[in-house]
């Protein structure tokens, strides 16, 4: 029985957090869970969106540049004294415009997605800068900032509130991706965009929603951030760009399109997550552990190719050997 990548990833997490277990005082216990978790709760909501464009065959590399514009946005309403219930929607709103612009670019101007988004990786962080500047806002108000923290969580478990909204969305990109006809779409068009298209599918219209959402998500998660941290600062969630694609691409879903699972992309999460909280605790210094997942990023995009080229080179052996 073949194994999919996807369910060796899920075997991999199991098998990471049972070494965890076995060799590190304090990780299974509750703070430390909530923790881990929670540290890479703003990642994980970013991977959502981000699993759903590159099934497309498409990528956005401006999801934590659009965090870092959300979360300088609020931090800066809030000084000017605005209600926080008030923020957020705006938040939300200039998400769903650099969505939008990312989007048109592509869909209408026929620019590829990677050129676009590393052009607005730079324009939306050097918007947040304008915005905030080189300083930092903090003192956000308490009713809101206590459902950000590790220390709030769901009662009876160790899911903080932002992990646990992590989880109700992951359910509902599942079943948009696997089981309506908006999720075979998204399949067909990164496994052949125009034959998608001769097939009645609204190929630009489909793909420019799926860079509106990863927009919006992104915005969300900057406020998410900003109450977490306490901080609101135009660099919040710098480099992030690399751990949401890590996670994705690490969970089976291919850069080239028309492949991939939800389960599998949430795996990717969890799995660096979990081994990067492992090597904190182990006192393993933060550069290598950028240099772990640069790694993993390696291997998840090079592993599937190697397989598949050696899978094919003994189809072609077998056949000669019988013919």
């Amino acid at each position: 029985m073949k194994l999919r990548w996807d369910t060796a990833v899920g075997v991999l997490l199991v098998a990471v957090f049972l070494t965890g277990l076995g060799t590190t005082d304090g990780f299974a216990s509750h703070d430390n869970l909530a923790f881990a978790f929670n540290d890479i709760a703003e990642v994980a909501l970013m991977a959502l969106p981000m699993t759903l464009l590159v099934v497309a065959g498409q990528v956005d590399l401006s999801v934590a540049s659009m965090l870092g514009l959300g979360s300088a946005l609020t931090g800066q309403l809030w000084d000017a004294g605005w209600a926080f219930e008030t923020i957020v929607p705006v938040v939300l709103l200039v998400g769903v415009a650099g969505g939008l612009l990312n989007g048109w670019l592509v869909t209408r101007v026929g620019l590829p997605s990677l050129a676009v988004t590393i052009g607005t990786l730079a324009l939306y962080r050097g918007l947040a800068s304008v915005v905030l500047g080189t300083g930092a806002i903090t003192d956000f108000p308490e009713t809101y900032a206590k459902w950000a923290v590790d220390t709030t969580t769901v009662p009876g478990t160790f899911l903080t509130y932002p992990v646990a909204l992590f989880i109700v969305l992951a359910v509902i990109a599942a079943v948009v991706l696997h089981a309506t006809g908006l999720g075979r779409s998204l399949f067909a068009i990164g496994a052949q965009e125009d034959a998608a298209y001769f097939a009645g599918i609204r190929v630009k219209r489909v793909k420019l929603l799926l860079f509106v959402v990863s927009g919006l998500i992104s915005a969300f998660a900057g406020v998410v951030f900003t109450l977490r941290y306490g901080s609101a600062r135009a660099d919040n969630g710098q480099g992030f760009e690399m751990l949401v694609i890590a996670s994705v691409l690490l969970g089976g879903v291919d850069f080239d399109g028309g492949k991939g699972t939800l389960f599998g992309a949430a795996a990717g999460v969890l799995l660096i997550g979990v081994l990067k909280n492992l090597l904190t605790l182990n006192d393993v210094a933060n550069e290598v552990q950028v240099i772990v997942t640069g790694l993993l990023l390696v291997a998840s995009v090079l592993t599937p190719r190697l397989i598949t080229t050696v899978s094919a080179w003994r189809h072609r052996r077998a056949a000669a050997s019988t013919s």
